[in-house]
């Protein structure tokens, strides 16, 4: 059998993104795979963006 690769972001951020992006409620009703790949891609791109936004926080003196 395969393993289970383990999410990077914790599942309290996911949903976080998830209601911002508009689509939590679907993620309830029907989990996570009953999301669209752009849904995804979005969730994502908003990810790498707040990471980078809080990387260039850390970085300024």
């Amino acid at each position: 059998m395969g393993r289970r690769r383990q999410g990077i972001m914790s599942e309290e951020f996911k949903y976080e993104l998830a209601k911002d992006l508009g689509f939590y409620d679907t993620v309830k009703q029907d989990g996570w795979g009953a999301i669209r790949s752009r849904d995804a891609g979005n969730m994502v791109k908003r990810a790498i963006e707040f990471a980078e936004q809080h990387m260039a926080g850390q970085v300024k003196k």
